[in-house]
């Protein structure tokens, strides 16, 4: 009766996190992350060579008036043509990106964890595709952007995947949610359940 007791009372008053390690097979989670990358890569790259044929000459198509169109760019640097004339550089930070983003996969025991590595992968590995594989040569190559927002700047799908994965990461690290699905007390928590007790 005791020993009933006993169990009950050292129960965790919440509900266990579906998304913890214990609760996932790391071929699972590691699904997800696949699928991610992999969907990404290919549409990214589906796209651009859509747009390569048919946004040549300047062509400009409206989408949503001034605010969305598709405009056909080469970009040698970053995101804004920040680094025009360094592309070797920015070939090697997202050469570097894509290996830190790998070695997590190595770590991560969540699926909303490898959804996000896996759109960060993804994106990443579409434009690196383009600064190893195109003109003008390997390391130097540009990476093809055809969405135009308002004029502010111009990206492609593998952008959208790195600025949504990036949001989810966001996300994942102020809901306090490691890489490995883990939820951990907060110490907030635990102080206002021992002011309790002491009333």
């Amino acid at each position: 009766m005791q020993e009933s007791t006993g169990a009950a009372l050292s129960a965790p008053d919440t509900p266990p996190d579906h998304d913890t390690p214990a609760s996932r097979s790391r071929p699972g989670v590691l699904r997800w992350y696949v699928i991610a990358a992999v969907v990404t890569l290919v549409l990214d790259q589906a796209t651009k060579v859509w747009a390569l044929g048919a946004l040549t000459d300047g062509r400009v198509v409206p989408l949503v008036g001034d605010l969305l169109s598709l405009r056909l760019i080469r970009n040698s640097g970053a995101a804004f043509s920040i680094g025009d004339d360094m592309t070797w550089v920015m070939t090697l930070v997202a050469v570097g990106v894509t290996l830190a983003i790998l070695w997590a996969a190595l770590r991560v025991g969540s699926g909303r964890w490898a959804l996000s590595l896996g759109l960060l992968l993804g994106g990443s590995l579409g434009n690196l595709y383009d600064r190893f594989f195109r003109d003008p040569a390997p390391l130097h190559g540009h990476v093809v952007d055809f969405i135009d927002y308002g004029g502010l700047f111009v990206g492609n799908i593998a952008d959208i995947a790195i600025v949504g994965g990036a949001a989810v990461l966001v996300w994942l690290t102020f809901a306090n949610i490691g890489l490995d699905g883990s939820r951990p007390q907060h110490a907030a928590g635990r102080h206002d359940d021992e002011e309790q007790t002491d009333e």
